[in-house]
């Protein structure tokens, strides 16, 4: 019997959920196999690379990334409960986020970084990224702590995204 894999629908901004801190993942289990196999079909559909669990309205410190965007299995990344454990240099590049579709602004991220988390099986790892994978890193690890993209904004920017994104719910199309 074929197992039917769900594909979440992905919370937008300004959803409190985006702003909460994720509770730890606590039991590996078949479900969780389950949820991490839905979370990475449902950040295919949205044409994604990288999706935490908050955005699909569970609080919950898990997210899965794949910057090949499905070119290159070996390099689908689950990361549970995990922490920066190192950082160095700069990067100043262009973001979007899922939850928040057609908003795109630079931020400053370190330009490489260390993370230390559980894979499915609760085993702990770590591993590293430079570039985009280290954005990716740094991007979903702020989601689970609750901080969005534009948090790293000044606040004109972030003023301006907000407005922006009010008019758009204002006109329907958010």
């Amino acid at each position: 019997m074929q197992k039917t894999i769900k594909v979440y629908d992905i919370v937008k901004y300004p959803d409190p959920i985006l702003s909460k801190r994720g509770e730890p993942v606590t039991v590996f289990d078949e479900k969780l196999k389950t949820l991490v196999e839905e979370m990475f079909e449902s950040m295919y559909a949205a044409h994604g690379i990288g999706l935490a669990a908050p955005q699909i309205g569970l609080s919950q410190r898990l997210t899965v990334i794949d910057i090949s965007f499905k070119k290159n299995p070996e390099e689908k990344i689950v990361l549970i409960n995990p922490v920066i454990v190192a950082r160095e240099g700069k990067q100043f590049e262009e973001e979007g986020c899922l939850s928040l579709p057609e908003i795109r602004e630079k931020v400053r991220r370190a330009a490489w970084v260390k993370v230390r988390a559980q894979d499915v099986e609760g085993n702990w790892f770590e591993v590293e990224g430079d570039e985009l994978l280290a954005r990716a890193f740094q991007h979903e690890i702020d989601h689970l702590d609750g901080i969005l993209f534009i948090d790293h904004l000044s606040r004109l920017k972030r003023d301006l995204v907000r407005s922006r994104i009010k008019k758009m719910q204002k006109n329907g199309e958010w």
